[in-house]
């Protein structure tokens, strides 16, 4: 493994490099698997043909498919369904907390679905339980 900032040998366990201090798969200068340079917006390495980890880029959803996440955040979005499924589990509870106090987990889904919709939507790597 190495680091996608600097593109240092690491070891499988780190969680962050020792060289420049940077968290694990945070960065898009170089290849996770070979180490090799890429390019910021590349889906594959060049040296290895490695898909690239390039989370927190909108419209990820953190590896789910875009139509499903649509579907499930129209018909359980007030639940936060989509949420739990995409590894945000806070939100998933505020959501949830929100829809038992107040009705107002719909408003926040109906947001999410609109960003889901038009790529926009955002998972912060950082935040994920």
């Amino acid at each position: 493994m190495y680091c996608t900032n600097c593109g240092e040998n690491m070891n499988n366990n780190q969680a962050v490099c020792l060289k420049c201090g940077v968290k694990v798969g945070e960065g898009s200068s170089f290849c996770q698997e070979c180490g090799a340079a890429t390019r910021p917006n590349a889906e594959v390495c060049l040296s290895c043909g490695v898909a690239l980890k390039n989370k927190g880029k909108a419209g990820d959803l953190n590896g789910q498919d875009k139509t499903t996440m649509l579907i499930v955040c129209f018909f359980l979005g007030g639940l936060g369904i989509h949420n739990f499924m995409m590894g945000e589990t806070k939100k998933g509870v505020f959501k949830i907390i929100m829809l038992l106090c107040c009705g107002l987990g719909g408003v926040f889904a109906l947001i999410d679905l609109i960003k889901i919709a038009t790529g926009s939507y955002v998972v912060d790597p950082t935040k994920l339980i």
